[in-house]
């Protein structure tokens, strides 16, 4: 049997009623084999960073266990994002959703479809407050705590409207 990794996904989407397809996306990717949602963030409301005028962000964390191989967990987090009408026409542009893998165990990854740690997570304040809601006591792979990369980024554009799914 595959030895259990804990992964951490970001949740994303700006179109089409976004609160129901990141809280199905939730239960979709705790249905998914070998892997169960351990714990989740509040949804957050962030604004669009990306072309144009755009709705603003529902935004959300998940902590899981999985022995899915994170190339394997990649391909099943795309396939609910098509199953959710994503569409891949504009680099951070509007979508139904986006499931990014932030972290998966203590590995770095690096391939053609594939950067672990998620190559923008210290950036992005949507993402780091989220991940701290589910990991507040996290050490990247790098060593550097969560909380130091949060302390480094403030909440401006973010609001907290609560935790909506419950696994």
């Amino acid at each position: 049997m595959a030895q259990s990794v804990t992964a951490y996904i970001a949740l994303g989407s700006n179109l089409d009623n976004p609160l129901t397809h990141v809280t199905q996306a939730c239960a979709e990717i705790d249905a998914l084999p070998n892997t169960q949602v351990v714990d989740s963030s509040p949804w957050y409301i962030s604004q669009a960073v990306g072309p144009g005028q755009q709705p603003d962000f529902i935004n959300g964390a998940l902590q899981l266990t999985t022995q899915l191989p994170a190339q394997t967990l990649l391909e099943s987090l795309q396939t609910i994002e098509n199953q959710h009408g994503r569409q891949r026409e504009v680099r951070w542009g509007a979508r139904t959703l986006d499931l990014d893998i932030l972290l998966y165990g203590d590995d770095s990854i690096q391939t053609d479809t594939l950067t672990v740690p998620h190559p923008y997570l210290h950036k992005r304040n949507f993402v780091v407050y989220p991940l701290a809601n589910v990991a507040p006591n996290l050490v990247l792979p790098n060593g550097t705590a969560l909380a130091e990369v949060q302390a480094q980024l403030d909440d401006q554009g973010l609001q907290c409207i609560g935790r909506v799914y419950s696994q």
